[in-house]
This record gives structure tokens, sequence and C-alpha cells, in this order.
């Protein structure tokens, strides 16, 4: 017989103060990347980044909506929602960036492959993190378990 504790979540205030962090993080970064100093500032990235950089710009809007979002309105279901949407964006980001590989690097240690296998695991990572917020919203939105009605108890 397993018994499950509920889940105890954080206070609201504490999580509404973490999505606005959150939200600001994100905005923060969409300036980084399209003003100032842009993606162009960095040595490593070819001009190809220019066919990333469109669907990163996407997936940071999502996650901004999302988090600001959250500071109204955070049940769990809702949560593990919007979790999988900006998960999903992420992932796509993710596989656009293997397709490109705007990434040249100079020097004797292989750091492309250790870029390949690292998008690697974290596509795999935003794979397992969508099907888990899937089956949180799903068992959220679900009937409650554990009612007796499964025809083995007395």
């Amino acid at each position: 017989m397993t018994v499950n504790a509920p889940v105890r979540r954080p206070p609201v205030a504490a999580r509404r103060v973490g999505y606005v962090i959150a939200a600001a993080l994100t905005a923060a970064f969409w300036f980084v990347v399209n003003v100032s100093p842009g993606w162009q500032a960095l040595p490593f990235l070819t001009e190809e980044a220019h066919r990333v950089v469109p669907l990163v710009n996407v997936s940071l809007a999502a996650s901004l909506v999302v988090n600001l979002l959250y500071v109204a309105y955070d049940p769990p279901w809702f949560r593990a929602l919007g979790d999988v949407v900006t998960t999903g964006f992420g992932l796509a980001v993710l596989a656009r960036i293997w397709q490109v590989f705007p990434f040249s690097f100079t020097g004797s240690f292989d750091w492309s492959l250790l870029l390949r296998v690292l998008l690697f695991l974290a596509i795999v990572g935003s794979i397992v993190g969508i099907v888990i917020n899937l089956a949180t919203f799903f068992r959220a939105v679900g009937p409650p378990t554990g009612t007796g009605t499964g025809g083995d108890e007395p």
C-alpha cells in the first residue's frame, strides 16, 4: 500500500515573486540577445545564428507570457500546462539549434562534440519534462484516485 503525501507548495507570495523574477530575467535575456550587445557579439556564433534567433524570441515571448499569467493564476494544473507550453517551445529551439548548429570553435578541444552531447541531453530532458508535466496536468484535472470504486475493496 502506497501512501501519497500531499505536495507542499511554497506560499503564494513566494511563488509570485519567483514568477516576476523569471519574467524579468526572460526580458533581460531578450534584450541581451536582440539589442545590446546582441547575439552577433558572441565570437563563437556564426552568421547562421540568424536562422535560430527568431525561434528563440518566440520561446522567450512564450516564457514571459506564461510567467506573467502565473503571477495572477497558478493552480497546479495550470502550472503544468504552462510548463508543457514553455518546454515545448524550448524543445523546438533546441531542435533548431541542432539542425542549424550555428557555432564555430577553434582550438584543440572538440567543443562541437561536447555541445552536440549537451544539446542531445537537453532535448531528452525536455521530452522527459513534457511527459512529466502532461502527467501532472492529467492527474490534476482527472478524477480523484483512491476513491474505493475499483471493485477489489470491501
